[in-house]
């Protein structure tokens, strides 16, 4: 049976609300980016994971450790206590999203490409078939 955990942690990205949505399964992490806009509500990011996480866009995946420790819950709260005063978001999500980021970046880049050399086809196509007309009288 595979286990999957997911985290999803929300912090201020000036000026944004922003939520990293972390899923670690078989050993590898995948992470989806989210702008909320104005702070969101905790009714609001419930309601949002309900209807929109299977719709989210993960990265490609990164290898990772994990570890299946049993947790008090006090302590499991003293955590996230702790979690919330830092800011940002692990160092394996950040090379995750920079991987999806580099990604769409050459997808971006080959489809402008593939543009630009079509446009270009087309002008010469264009050109050709006016310097034949010209010179269908003669």
């Amino acid at each position: 049976m595979d286990k999957v955990n997911g985290k999803l942690t929300v912090f201020f990205e000036e000026p944004f609300w922003v939520g990293i949505f972390e899923r670690i399964e078989d050993g590898k992490l995948s992470v989806a980016k989210v702008t909320f806009g104005a702070e969101p509500k905790d009714y609001e990011v419930q309601e949002y994971i309900q209807k929109c996480y299977f719709s989210l866009k993960f990265s490609s995946v990164v290898e990772t450790v994990v570890k299946d420790i049993k947790r008090n819950p006090k302590r499991m709260q003293r955590e996230v206590k702790k979690q919330m005063l830092e800011i940002g978001i692990g160092t394996k999500s950040q090379q995750a999203l920079k991987l999806q980021q580099e990604q769409n970046k050459q997808e971006r880049k080959e489809k402008r490409r593939k543009k630009k050399e079509a446009e270009e086809q087309r002008m010469f196509e264009l050109k050709q078939r006016k310097k034949r007309e010209k010179h269908k009288g003669h």
